[in-house]
């Protein structure tokens, strides 16, 4: 089943505006589970983010603050993925579970663009041919993991983030275990199946059937903006991992800029939008 919810304005057609200063979106999809809490940012009106990636996440800072603020998890630690364009997935477990523990490297600033960041190392993946990162302990302190685009987990108010700028971030949640993933795919990430490693991984990790899980695609570019749907092909290998529940925003960024940020449509001098999600 593909759900597709559109919202723009003030229209609520499956997104809910929260703040009209600071807007951001929820998918109606996720809100059923009643399990997580979710975020999508949106272009934020009067910040200048005509620079690179750094400086443009520094001018957005604190409106991504204020919105982790509003949707209630400013005080839960934050789990960011370097987004390289590939394929591997960080795993965070619950402590206990058998897995390779890695050291914590505590953080000294908790805004977007100076995470703290682990010492992290390769292990062999389980179940999937592609490499994983794994973590069996409490998160205390936010953190980045190198050289990944993904980051599953089945611990409690800990929150994974993404950014994106017409790449999809892509929010997994198993409401029976339960457990969580977001994902960023754009054309290279969907090309090597970051999506379904993240379902791999968390089927070996987690136990995770795929018919219980719930996928929710992001607004991303799509054509004609885009020569590649990647968004249909990440739909495709969610339903090849045998996945039921796919609910696709339906929305192109570079359709949107007066919404959205686009990387295409604005030559690579934009901001980020911040997909962030966390479980109860």
């Amino acid at each position: 089943m593909i759900g597709v919810s559109l919202g723009f304005g003030s229209w609520d057609l499956g997104f809910r505006f929260k703040m009209t200063q600071l807007p951001f979106e929820q998918f109606s999809a996720l809100n059923a589970v009643g399990i997580c809490r979710h975020v999508f940012t949106q272009r934020t009106p009067g910040i200048d983010v005509s620079h690179d990636k750094v400086e443009a996440l520094r001018c957005l800072d604190w409106a991504h603050r204020e919105i982790r603020r509003a949707t209630g998890v400013s005080e839960w630690p934050v789990l960011t993925a370097e987004q390289v364009h590939g394929d591997q997935i960080a795993i965070v477990a619950e402590p206990g579970q058998a897995g390779q523990l890695l050291q914590q490297k505590s953080a000294t600033d908790r805004s977007d663009t100076n995470r703290g960041r682990w010492a992290t190392q390769p292990i062999d993946p389980i179940g999937w041919p592609s490499g994983a990162t794994r973590v069996d302990l409490p998160i205390e302190s936010d953190a980045q993991f190198a050289g990944c685009d993904g980051i599953i987990t089945n611990q409690r108010e800990v929150v994974l983030g993404i950014h994106v700028a017409d790449c999809c971030a892509v929010y997994i949640v198993d409401p029976e275990k339960p457990a969580i993933g977001l994902v960023h795919s754009g054309k290279k990430g969907t090309e090597l199946g970051v999506v379904t490693n993240a379902i791999a991984q968390m089927k070996a990790h987690f136990g995770s059937n795929p018919a219980d899980l719930v996928v929710q695609l992001s607004p991303c570019v799509r054509p004609p903006h885009y020569e590649v749907d990647f968004a249909a092909k990440i739909i495709g290998q969610c339903r090849a991992q045998g996945v039921k529940q796919i609910h696709d925003s339906g929305v192109c960024t570079a359709c949107h800029p007066d919404l959205y940020y686009s990387y295409r449509a604005e030559k690579g001098k934009t901001g980020r939008m911040l997909a962030l999600l966390a479980l109860l």
